[in-house]
Formats: C-alpha cells, structure tokens, sequence
C-alpha cells in the first residue's frame, strides 16, 4: 500500500509530533462532494485560526496514527486527549502547514430536525506540523492498509481482482429491475382521496425510500390509530407517495415533503396518488465469487453507502435500509460482526431483504412516529 510508511508500522502505529491548535464543531451532509469537505476543513481553520497579530494558543501533542484508531496524546504525559476509531474519520486535509481531521460524531437520540436532514455532526481538530502533508498521507495509508488486512482476512488475494474482471461481472449481472416492474403495473398504482376533518391532520408518518431508488420519494411508515388515512382503509405501511393534490414529491427532500403535508391540515380533502409496496423489499445480488465485492458497507445492520454502478446497487440495495434477511437467515438480532461474516461468505445469487431504517425503528417501537 503506497505511503510514506512502511504498512507493518501502522498496524502498531505510528506517531507524528505536532502543534494541536484547537477543535470545532460542524454539521454536514455524510458524504458531501470533496469540494464542499474541503471547504468545510477551510471553515474550521477559520474558526479556529488567530486573527492576525494575534499570537495562536498552541498545545505540543503527538499524533498516534494506526489501522484501528487516530489518538492525540499530550507530549510530556502521554494522556490520551482524543480517541476516534479510524472508522469514523470522514475526512483529513491538509492546508500549508496545518493538518484538519474530521470525525464524526453520534447525534443525540432524538434530533428530529438533523434526521429529517440527514446531517451528522463533525468535530473537527486543527494541528499545526512542518510534516503536515506526511501526516495526511499517513492516515490515507492506514486507511488502505485497513482494507487490505480486511480482504486478507477473509481469504481475499487484492491482486487476484483486476478492475476488469469486476468490469465483467457487472456486464454479467442485468439491472435487478423488480422495483421498476412493480412501479409499471398499473394495477399498483392509484389515486387515494383522503376525506378529514378541517384542522385535522392526515394521520401518517413518512420516511424517505433511499437513496439509489428508482423513483426516489418518501414512504408511509406507519399509520396513526383512528386517524383520516387509517379510516380510509385505502392506505399501508410500505406505500410510496407520488404526488399529494397534483404536486409531485418525487425526488424531495423529506424535509420538504413533510412540509407540503403538514400545510393540508385546513383541507377536508385531500388526494393522494400512491403505488402500493410491501414494507419489506427483496434486492438479488448476483456475485460470481467471494473476491467481487459487494459494494456497499453495513453498520449495526443498516445500509450505510453504496457503491454507484456496483453488482450492489444493480441488484437493488439502498443506502438507509436495514437488513431484515440474508437468504432466508433472519438477522434482526444478529450481531454486526456476525452479519458482516454472512454477507462476506455469501455468493452465487444472494437475496437480501431490506426496509427503510426509519420504518423498522417505528415499527420495533425505538421511536416514537412523528404524524403529519
């Protein structure tokens, strides 16, 4: 793994002297384009920077930087100051002589506002080091000497995949269009006309479908008890909202879409054109062998990225689900090192099925439905 350490020092860890300058807090987008985490690297700089002529209040610290973790420890005492989990590292720049490193950071349990956004919090650090550029070089490293170890652990030669034997899976494996299918058959689709109450609210709770969907827009994940889109009978958990008296919700952000219910409260009807989907969708993936990846990465059984173009996304698997079955396993109370091992393993044509995070977590009671 090209760097300028040697691999097997990582994997102990390597320590880098430098001048900690301080720390801010960020919200973002989980994966924004680099144009905008660089900016963001900017900002924190900004913020954390001296004005000018202004002396800066620097703290001599060491950078211990492995495969497993980034640690910042005092210089003299050795006391570990911070502790990030080099999975959560999300970003590292390095601007002249300062280095940026970006974590992320776990939001309170119930903050509507950044899960209606899909926002993650970052604290960011800002160090001051005449070997800035190595030190960034040096977490990349460890960050590819990480997925090498994982590949070999699972039995896994990097060399024996070339880009275009992949290239040629992918060609093998047609677009798993069950979703489109579903979404063409008239028979699926149709128009719901709510009667309510004036000041009475719909009575649902929406989530968003995920990214990857064919046609992307939000989901009914439950159904208040008594309410108008209850006593319709016409509505349930899984449905796909379309369009809401004519405007499209179609490719919204759930923010947006929220919005544009709540403003139907003073309506004593409202129409609804929805397509009915069952709560739990099947994605095929077919995997020639245990040496193609996957393309997408899984924490606590969620769907967290995805890999665009991958033999992942063209079998169906959408960034925001969580997985309910692998090939008929049930993995609802499988441990993620468990699940991770399952999907490592699995090849030939595997069946995984999904359902939107936000809908198990309704569903299963660890949140409570917000009703629109």
């Amino acid at each position: 793994v090209p760097g300028p350490c040697d691999p097997e020092d990582l994997l102990d860890g390597v320590i880098f002297g430098a001048k900690y300058l301080g720390s801010t807090q960020l919200v973002s987008e989980r994966n924004p384009p680099t144009s905008v985490r660089m900016a963001q690297a900017q900002e924190a700089v900004d913020r954390i920077k001296a004005p000018e002529g202004e002396s800066q209040p620097m703290t001599e610290v060491d950078l211990f930087v492995s495969t497993q973790r980034i640690k910042v420890l005092t210089a003299d005492t050795q006391e570990a100051m911070m502790d990030h989990s080099l999975q959560t590292i999300s970003y590292i720049a390095d601007i002249g002589s300062l280095v940026v490193l970006m974590a992320r950071r776990k939001l309170p349990q119930r903050s509507e506002v950044a899960e209606e956004k899909r926002l993650y919090k970052m604290i960011c650090h800002v160090f001051h080091s005449a070997d800035a550029q190595i030190i960034a070089q040096a977490i990349g490293q460890a960050f590819g000497v990480a997925y090498q170890r994982f590949l070999e652990a699972n039995s896994i030669d990097p060399s024996e995949l070339s880009p275009r034997q992949y290239s040629r899976a992918l060609e093998d494996q047609e677009q798993y269009n069950a979703e489109l299918t579903h979404f063409s058959r008239q028979e699926n689709c149709k128009d719901v006309c709510i009667r309510k109450q004036k000041g009475e609210i719909l009575g649902i709770a929406i989530v968003e479908s995920g990214w990857g969907s064919i046609l992307p827009t939000v989901v009914i994940a439950n159904l208040m008890h008594g309410g108008p889109a209850e006593r319709s009978g016409e509505l349930s958990i899984g449905d796909r909202l379309m369009s809401v008296n004519g405007t499209s919700l179609v490719g919204l952000p759930l923010a947006t879409c929220q919005s544009i219910i709540r403003e139907l409260k003073h309506q004593t009807e409202v129409m609804l054109n929805i397509v009915h989907c069952p709560p739990v969708t099947t994605a095929v993936i077919r995997r020639p062998d245990s040496k193609y990846q996957l393309g997408f990465c899984v924490e606590n059984g969620v769907i967290c990225s995805l890999m665009r173009g991958g033999i992942a996304e063209r079998g169906g698997i959408r960034v925001g689900h969580r997985i309910i079955e692998i090939n008929g396993q049930s993995v609802v109370a499988t441990p993620h090192e468990k699940i991770i091992q399952i999907l490592t393993q699995a090849v030939s044509e595997v069946h995984i099925k999904t359902m939107p995070a936000s809908t198990y977590r309704l569903l299963t009671g660890q949140e409570q439905p917000i009703f629109l």
